[in-house]
């Protein structure tokens, strides 16, 4: 095999000198949204610092282990694909909610129970795979790429809360890696080009030290080494608790079934096999009892990581698994982590602009597979109407239980997939397809 081609191969193994920058690439993407639903749930429960850097640390070193499952499957778990892994955004309402009434304790119990529904949904998968024909799967990752949007713009302002949201210096900030990620990306070749979203990250961060973004105070308070203890909070089951998890559980599978085709078009330019999407699924149900063990929040497909894939085309899980193993290294090592911890998120939205960006381009490239006409328009402008609606504006639902608000109000996700898979299944076949029929019935009588 061409060594300039391994990087693109799935069992390519391209040398450390590119694997290195390139999966570190991958885990500089993620970091932020991997330790984020952690400290929000860890401040919602009042827990002290060093509670919260124990989360931190857990976080990182499972998604670690979940990530290389993923890459390298035990048995029929995994799906074989370069997919990073990383603690779900989508479970913090859920996962707060819970808290509330059963501690950390329940959170982690209903998160345990719905990790083994999650694996019994994916072992089902390949009868399920008929709902989720290519209209269905692109509507359903544009929807993802299209509400993780102003999430990348309030990481580009300085991220929600910042006392300095939207000031000229972190807009600046955040427009020196984007326009860095644009010029390596476009006007260099080779590993430049590849590393181009790693380049203008560093670049950011080096830019934001003499600006006074970063306080590596916290470094030296950090550990050296520590090991991630399991089962520190124990468990608890209620049934509760445990209903609304699973129903979350299965919002997150359609989202990973979007997340792995995501990668395949992008990455592969073909769709995704049965047996891909039903061990990416089982996979991140293990992955998610594993971090309930690990006292953290359920695991999931990191969509930026999609679009770094899409973006770079770079398939190799060799890669992949070289940022797996840093992660892992981070979970055990806290000073190294906290130093990636201090970055600012105005450096990190100049990157995740263009990542998001390219998953709603996946999603595009998927939908018009087929004329975009008849069924398949109508089923892309409903769903995308109603979800991605709602989703940008959740006062809509206001007077809806909080149990159904907490689950189809926020980015709107929820609501565009089971709308999509409804419509695909109950509306008839599109007039196209009559006409098409009829028109192959005149020629044949003729």
């Amino acid at each position: 095999m061409n060594k300039d081609n391994e990087i693109y191969d799935l069992d390519g193994i391209p040398p450390l000198h590119k694997a290195i920058p390139l999966g570190l690439q991958h885990i500089l993407s993620m970091f932020a949204g991997n330790v984020a639903p952690l400290i929000i749930i860890a401040n919602a429960m009042n827990l002290p610092v060093d509670e919260k850097t124990f989360l931190i640390q857990c976080a990182m070193f499972i998604a670690g282990v979940t990530t290389l499952i993923q890459l390298y499957p035990i048995g029929p778990i995994g799906a074989r694909l370069p997919i990073v892994m990383g603690t779900s955004f989508g479970f913090l309402p859920i996962g707060i909610s819970i808290s509330a009434k059963y501690g950390l304790a329940g959170v982690l119990g209903a998160s345990f129970v719905g990790g083994f529904f999650e694996i019994i949904m994916g072992a089902f998968l390949k009868s399920l795979r008929k709902y989720f024909p290519p209209v269905v799967t692109g509507t359903v990752l544009l929807s993802i790429g299209l509400s993780l949007l102003p999430v990348g713009i309030n990481y580009f302002a300085g991220g929600v809360g910042a006392k300095d949201f939207g000031s000229p210096s972190n807009l600046l900030l955040g427009t020196i890696v984007l326009v860095t990620v644009l010029f390596f990306n476009q006007y260099t070749k080779g590993i430049t080009s590849m590393a181009s979203i790693l380049i203008g990250i560093l670049v950011g961060y080096i830019v934001a030290i003499p600006m006074g973004k970063i306080d590596f105070s916290a470094v030296s308070q950090a550990k050296l080494l520590s090991f991630p203890t399991p089962f520190k909070y124990g468990m608890t089951f209620h049934l509760d608790a445990i209903a609304g998890m699973l129903l979350m559980y299965v919002l997150t599978t359609v989202e990973t079934v979007g997340d792995i085709s995501g990668i395949t078009v992008g990455g592969a330019n073909r769709e995704a096999t049965d047996k891909e999407l039903s061990g990416g699924v089982m996979a991140d149900g293990f992955g998610s009892c594993l971090a309930a063990i690990f006292n953290v929040l359920p695991n999931t497909s990191f969509s930026q990581n999609v679009g770094l894939v899409t973006l770079t085309g770079i398939m190799s899980r060799f890669v992949v698994a070289v940022g797996a193993v840093f992660l892992i290294f981070t979970g055990l090592f806290p000073k190294v982590g906290t130093v990636i911890a201090l970055m600012p998120q105005s450096v990190l939205g100049g990157a995740t602009i263009v990542m998001f960006s390219m998953i709603a381009i996946s999603g595009i490239n998927l939908i018009t597979k087929e004329p975009l006409t008849g069924k398949n328009s109508m089923i892309v402008a409903v769903a995308l109407g109603l979800g991605f609606g709602l989703g940008s504006v959740p006062e809509a639902i206001a007077y809806l239980p909080q149990s159904v608000k907490m689950i189809f109000g926020g980015s709107g996700m929820a609501v565009t997939g089971a709308i999509a898979i409804i419509l695909n299944i109950i509306l008839p076949e599109g007039q196209e397809k009559k006409l098409e029929h009829n028109s192959n019935k005149s020629l044949s009588g003729a």
